[in-house]
């Protein structure tokens, strides 16, 4: 993830702000996606100290951007609020301009699974490390994240034969997902340690961006690591999970969440259509 430069005063609250969210216990995708989000806005308010920022100027780089979708746009206002709800705290303001901010509209939007044929085609394109993150993602169900951190001694198996592979989910959060077939094969030849380790960040992985820059090689414009989760999530229920395995398999606490990455078959569409008519 790229660091948009911003200026000392700025850098010093930012450098401030992550050792309260490290002492807080936030989890380090978040922090770094935190910041990030305010390096962009401290990039384009440079000529003015993180205090000096009024409602707004939020409200007015805020609308600016009006290509970002609604959880973007909810993202940075989440970030924004944040970032001044601390300054409150430790007392560099009274009262903190982003809270009055208005609250971003939810939308539904619809599940794009990545079809099968550009699946085969991104895998036969890959190098092998390249291969199992799109395999994590599109036989896993598992975030940009999560394919960062998985790693070699998170796999285990059961009494009956089965590879697990336990995922490091959002806000420190644990899940266990079954693997199998040639995801299994890969994860178990994998030599212990960090699945993707980083070859400049000594003893730690790579970060989530940079698995996302990876496989954008290989798929195609507008598939995603995100879209194979849509591809796992559709599939799984193609074959009669119903939501909540689905919610459990993808990390999701809500269960309307499932709904976004899921496309049910126009099969089971118009086979519903008929039992009501």
């Amino acid at each position: 993830m790229g660091h948009s430069p911003v200026p000392g005063s700025w850098q010093t609250a930012l450098d401030a702000w992550e050792g309260w969210l490290k002492a807080g216990g936030s989890p380090t995708t978040t922090i770094e996606q935190r910041l990030y989000q305010l390096r962009r806005f401290a990039a384009d308010h440079a000529l003015c100290t993180p205090w000096d920022v009024v409602l707004d100027d939020l409200v007015l780089w805020l609308a600016r951007h009006e290509h970002w979708k609604p959880a973007t746009r909810r993202a940075y206002r989440g970030a924004l609020r944040a970032f001044y709800a601390w300054g409150v705290a430790v007392g560099h303001l009274e009262r903190s301009p982003a809270a009055p901010l208005p609250p971003v509209k939810a939308t539904r939007g619809l599940p794009r699974p990545v079809p099968e044929d550009v699946l085969r085609g991104a895998m036969a394109a890959a190098d092998e490390r390249v291969r199992l993150m799109l395999l994590l993602a599109a036989h896993g169900g598992l975030r940009r994240a999560e394919v960062a951190q998985a790693c070699r001694q998170d796999a285990w198996r059961d009494d009956v034969g089965t590879w697990w592979l336990r995922v490091h989910g959002k806000g420190d959060a644990y899940r266990d997902v079954p693997v199998k077939g040639v995801l299994a094969a890969a994860v178990v030849a994998s030599p212990p340690g960090w699945l993707f380790p980083s070859a400049t960040r000594h003893g730690t992985h790579l970060t989530p961006a940079h698995v996302g820059v990876l496989t954008s090689r290989v798929l195609p414009e507008g598939w995603t690591l995100h879209t194979l989760r849509h591809r796992f999530a559709t599939r799984a229920h193609d074959r009669g999970a119903d939501v909540g395995v689905i919610a459990e398999l993808l990390g999701h606490a809500n269960l309307e969440n499932v709904l976004v990455y899921t496309r049910i078959g126009r099969d089971k569409l118009r086979d519903a259509v008929d039992g009501a008519a």
